[in-house]
């Protein structure tokens, strides 16, 4: 039976020596003895190198398995893309870090010395881009985190905007004068960020000045009255007008429905369309549809999964809201009817303040319009705009 004597693993400083000390090993041998210490040692290395290459091609086929399963997980959460490329470069370089440190160390190579040096030029390259890494740091907690995605309109390091793009080291936001503004992540993940799409609703705010002879009760109800007949302002309850707004759109789209249903159209939108009705009518007071109209057809299994996961995180909130009746702690609505209110009386006029809600894509619109109707309409109901006078006087000599 031929015995396999293991070769001492090499050190590279010692590469020298440990060749010296094996010449002077073979000298002292026999021609047999010799022979066969080094066909043992061919067969050894042999064995290595022969190990080594089936853990290398073994370790390549189980990283490129890891990494397609990673990448399908996380494009079908919605994961942003350029998270997922990171994420994606970032596990196939340290997997293949790992796969051929392994395979070195198969080989009978010393890989404390590989692991130091690469250690040392990982310090100084991190020394040297310190800036920049904290720019990619910040980057990868925005696209974690997502304080802002993609659309939304923010507020950040004196500049203000829509993001445009968010990248690993930087984030892109247009401002409303349709200049490209670049922002390094570092700042932004460290400082205060503003997001005004945050909300589904925000509060609109207007200053009217009148003058001193204006009867405030008449202003009041005048200015409440215009803003009752504006569909955009939020009556009461916000929780009120979004199930007015969502009853309304399921509305249209089952009008929608029925005509392409009558006259045969297109079948790809029908289902479509039965789909996003489906989805509606789950967020209106549990509006059950029936009829062949609004059958929808059987969800794949990882929508049935997806499906599961939210029902249990509805049973998780029931059984937190059932909890907090059982304490007495009830949620009221708040009251988010319009208000109208006299704020100041300034030099030559009284300053009135009116506040209402309305949705957040409907901000700027209302906010204008209202603006030209109070001016057009305040001084046909008798109301007048004041601006500053001066008395002078003339003493006759």
């Amino acid at each position: 039976m031929l015995q396999i004597e293991q070769i001492p693993s090499l050190d590279a400083e010692k590469l020298e020596k440990s060749s010296e000390n094996a010449l002077n090993t073979l000298k002292g041998l026999s021609f047999e003895d010799a022979i066969s210490k080094i066909a043992n040692g061919v067969v050894d290395f042999t064995f290595r190198l022969f190990l080594a290459i089936l853990v290398f091609y073994v370790g390549k086929l189980i990283i490129n398995k890891l990494f397609k399963m990673v990448r399908n997980i996380m494009i079908k959460q919605n994961v942003d893309a350029s998270l997922t490329t990171f994420v994606l470069s970032l596990i196939r370089i340290t997997l293949y870090f790992i796969l051929i440190i392994i395979v070195i160390g198969l080989l009978g190579i010393e890989t404390s010395s590989f692991i130091a040096l690469f250690a040392s030029a990982g310090v100084a390259i991190g020394m040297a881009l310190s800036g920049t890494l904290q720019n990619f740091a910040g980057g990868v907690l925005i696209l974690l985190l997502k304080p802002y995605k993609v659309g939304n309109y923010i507020e950040a390091q004196g500049y203000a905007g829509t993001v445009k793009d968010i990248n690993i080291f930087n984030t892109v936001i247009n401002t409303p004068d349709n200049k490209s503004i670049i922002i390094p992540n570092g700042g932004l993940s460290t400082s205060s960020i503003n997001n005004y799409s945050l909300e589904n609703y925000r509060r609109v705010d207007w200053t009217i000045s009148l003058s001193y002879s204006t009867d405030f009760s008449k202003a009041k109800e005048a200015i409440l009255a215009m803003l009752s007949t504006d569909s955009r302002i939020v009556k009461q309850y916000i929780e009120d007008d979004q199930l007015e707004r969502k009853q309304q759109i399921l509305d249209s789209d089952k009008e929608r429905l029925d005509e392409l249903t009558a006259s045969n159209g297109d079948k790809e939108e029908i289902k479509s369309l039965q789909r996003k009705i489906k989805e509606e009518s789950d967020e209106v007071s549990g509006i059950t549809i029936v009829g062949d109209n609004y059958t929808t057809p059987k969800p794949s299994l990882w929508k049935r999964l997806l499906m599961r996961n939210r029902k249990r995180r509805e049973t998780v909130q029931q059984k937190i809201a059932d909890s907090l009746k059982l304490n007495n702690v009830v949620l009221p609505k708040i009251d988010r009817s319009p208000f109208v209110g006299l704020n100041e009386m300034a030099d030559s006029s009284i300053n009135i303040i009116v506040r209402a809600w309305t949705p957040t894509n409907e901000y700027w619109g209302l906010y204008f319009d209202m603006n030209e109707r109070f001016f057009n309409e305040l001084p046909k109901r008798g109301f007048e705009f004041p601006f500053p006078q001066m008395d002078v006087h003339i003493n006759p000599e």
